[in-house]
């Protein structure tokens, strides 16, 4: 840059962009260097539990009865105990955390108590599972005295779930532009109308995110169970009874570990741990190929 006396003025800006054009590339190359390896971590460690279980499994044992003492038991009434649970709970969870967050996110006044109320929310978001189980045990084993069942531990993981629910589904809702909303009240249509057909529809996206990250928790949690389910099936592979012992597949592989005296414990262990995972990655693949189908529609 020039003064106009033939001598040259140093550019302010050009100072420092050699520094920034560093800083910017090796930003970007600690990220990418954190990224794939905990990429990698995560596949090594997937590779790890299913490489032992999943070669060792058959109908069987899928299908099977647990054994208390003999080697060779099987799991069925234990996934069969997993996905029941797991549904009661969703169906409990889903619409209530639903409905709170929708109220949070376009009802509820801007209040003292309101944000207390968010707060409490976001706390119990957080707060170990263990607690959950204790309350559960409170209410269902002592206060209605109906001992370990599995209606008793389908809803306290209904109850562990609606925190979390409540928060995505809030935060799912505000994220949507508020050009959408206020078109929508400009073609004429009501607060429902507008939620039904351009909030939820956009936010979707998020909100089942949530729900596969609580439906992925929910099926592997075992302390809430435990305390409110126990840690036996009652032996049938269908039983649809309310007030039978819920143990679940996560249960079982604590069990097993600690617990058990069958000869072939390691070998339940392995392949009940790979039989977990595996359900978990296909409820997030279930809960996801609406919302891949939709998208390859309106593309």
């Amino acid at each position: 840059m020039s003064n106009g006396k033939g001598t040259s003025v140093p550019n302010p800006f050009e100072a420092g962009k050699g520094f920034n054009h560093l800083s910017n590339r090796l930003f970007t190359s600690v990220v990418w260097i954190i990224g794939m390896c905990t990429i990698l971590f995560i596949c090594g460690l997937l590779f790890l539990i299913l490489q032992k279980g999943l070669p060792e499994l058959d109908w069987g044992f899928l299908y099977g009865l647990p054994s208390e003492i003999d080697e060779g038991g099987g799991i069925g009434p234990l996934i069969f105990n997993s996905f029941y649970v797991l549904a009661i709970s969703l169906v409990i969870s889903i619409p209530l955390g639903m409905a709170a967050g929708i109220y949070l996110a376009e009802f509820a006044p801007a209040t003292k108590f309101i944000a207390f109320i968010r707060i409490c929310v976001e706390g119990l978001a957080s707060v170990p599972s263990i607690i959950f189980g204790l309350f559960g045990i409170a209410l269902f084993v002592e206060a209605f005295d109906i001992g370990l069942t599995i209606i008793g531990g389908a809803v306290s993981l209904a109850f562990l779930n609606l925190p979390v629910l409540t928060r995505v589904t809030e935060e799912a809702i505000r994220a949507v532009p508020k050009e959408m909303k206020h078109a929508s009240f400009a073609l004429g249509s009501t607060h429902l109308q507008t939620i039904r057909s351009v909030l939820i529809p956009v936010a979707l996206n998020g909100i089942i995110t949530g729900i596969c990250l609580t439906a992925g928790r929910a099926f592997g949690e075992s302390a809430v169970i435990i305390l409110t389910a126990g840690v036996s099936s009652s032996g049938e592979m269908w039983d649809f009874s309310l007030f039978s012992p819920g143990a679940t597949l996560a249960v079982h592989l604590w069990y097993v570990q600690s617990e058990a005296i069958v000869p072939d414990a390691q070998l339940i262990a392995e392949k009940a741990a790979a039989v977990l995972v595996f359900v978990v990655l296909l409820i997030n693949i279930v809960f996801r190929l609406p919302l891949w189908l939709n998208a390859r529609r309106t593309r």
